[in-house]
């Protein structure tokens, strides 16, 4: 019998320090409670894994947080327990985020005895000044001496995470920074544009200024809109010039090596989220996991079983949605159109019994009509115009009560 795809997500909150940007489920934290933390993460799988021997796992990703602040050994264990309890994939991608300044040889070495081989380098800036402003705990040279390391220790497949639109940044300074990775060839890259997120002390430093420029007023310390625009463009420019592919909104790639994880993602693949405030989608259920720490390390993460019978399981209520076919709708639609190749008409159709005209034939010839998107090959795709407005777009999918 075969048997249906499933993604993995597992969270380890813990972090050196928490960046002034960050608002992610994350925390400094003592060893004896990552241990602690640890060993109610391997419960938590062991539990779970029991209602879904159906599935097979096509990719895992420890994501946090600063999964790479956990020792070798303990990194271990975690995928130890998830290939005991769930049927893994022969190909699996097995991403670890890590930040410089955390990793060394032997924990490279160990994390990759254990599974892992895919990194995801949260880098961020070659700009040690930026660094510094961000918060980060690393210099651009800490960066180097970890990625040379995991090359040696036989890492293959390597992201760097890159964040533009920074404080005081310039069209230079970012073009610096790309030229600098490009020269690195890592596999993978994925750009941000830095987001003033609530309740982060970058947004008591920077949220009037983040508001002035959704306005059209000039900024004073961000970067105005203009000019985040070019670093947008230039990305996109360099990147493709050195054989990276941009296969969605913010990610490029060499051929093949796309991340399978958010592809799956975006595509509405099935996944279960492990660990500390983690988030799932499972047989049209969107669920998440307690927040509380004291709470997780006592067990109480809920009944995954109970849950799926059409219960509360033990999850806060809050943090359930069972998904009605509306809704299932619209996320196909503004999840999918954040990768190039957009959607397919006939995945539509197949995942929902009617022809997406149906739907939303107003709204499709609407936004091409206005430059933002395009139909052809049987798929709907954004143009660049519509990428440069996606929230305005993926908004326009949403459909009324």
């Amino acid at each position: 019998m075969e048997k249906n795809n499933l993604e993995l997500y597992i969270h380890i909150p813990f972090c050196v320090r928490k960046c002034g940007y960050c608002d992610f489920l994350s925390m400094p934290a003592e060893e004896n409670v990552r241990r602690l933390y640890v060993a109610s993460l391997i419960e938590e799988i062991r539990d779970k894994s029991m209602c879904l021997e159906d599935y097979q796992v096509i990719s895992v990703f420890l994501g946090g947080g600063t999964p790479s602040i956990l020792p070798g050994a303990q990194a271990a264990e975690i995928m130890e327990a998830v290939g005991r309890y769930f049927s893994i994939a022969p190909d699996a991608e097995v991403t670890m985020e890590c930040n410089p300044k955390t990793l060394d040889r032997q924990k490279l070495l160990m994390y990759k005895a254990a599974g892992i081989n895919r990194l995801s380098i949260g880098l961020q800036s070659a700009h040690d000044k930026e660094l510094q402003r961000l918060g980060r705990i690393h210099t651009y040279r800490d960066f180097l001496e970890n990625y040379d390391a995991a090359r040696k220790a036989g890492f293959d497949n390597i992201n760097i995470d890159l964040m533009s639109a920074l404080p005081g940044q310039t069209v230079w300074d970012w073009i610096y920074t790309l030229e600098r990775i490009i020269r690195l060839e890592p596999e993978h890259i994925s750009a941000y544009s830095l987001m003033i997120e609530e309740g982060t002390p970058f947004y008591a430093l920077y949220g009037e200024d983040e508001r002035r420029r959704e306005r059209g007023d000039a900024p004073i310390f961000l970067p105005d809109e203009e000019t985040e625009r070019k670093m947008y463009t230039m990305t996109c420019r360099m990147l493709g010039e050195h054989g990276y592919r941009r296969y969605e909104i913010s990610n490029y790639a060499r051929p093949g090596r796309e991340c399978r994880h958010n592809i799956g993602y975006w595509r509405r693949v099935p996944y279960l989220g492990l660990g500390l405030g983690s988030a799932s989608l499972l047989e049209g259920v969107r669920f998440s996991n307690t927040a509380d720490l004291e709470d997780y390390l006592q067990g109480r993460y809920g009944n995954l079983q109970e849950l799926l019978r059409g219960g509360q399981g033990g999850y806060p209520s809050r943090s359930i949605l069972w998904l009605d076919k509306k809704q299932q709708m619209e996320e196909f639609m503004f999840l999918g159109l954040r990768m190039m190749d957009g959607i397919s008409r006939q995945e539509f159709q197949e995942n929902f019994g009617i022809e997406i005209e149906g739907v939303y034939g107003t709204v499709l010839k609407d936004m091409a009509r206005h430059g933002l998107l395009e139909q052809r090959y049987g798929r709907a795709f954004l143009t660049e115009e519509g990428i440069a407005v996606s929230n305005y777009v993926m908004g326009q999918f949403l459909l009324g009560e």
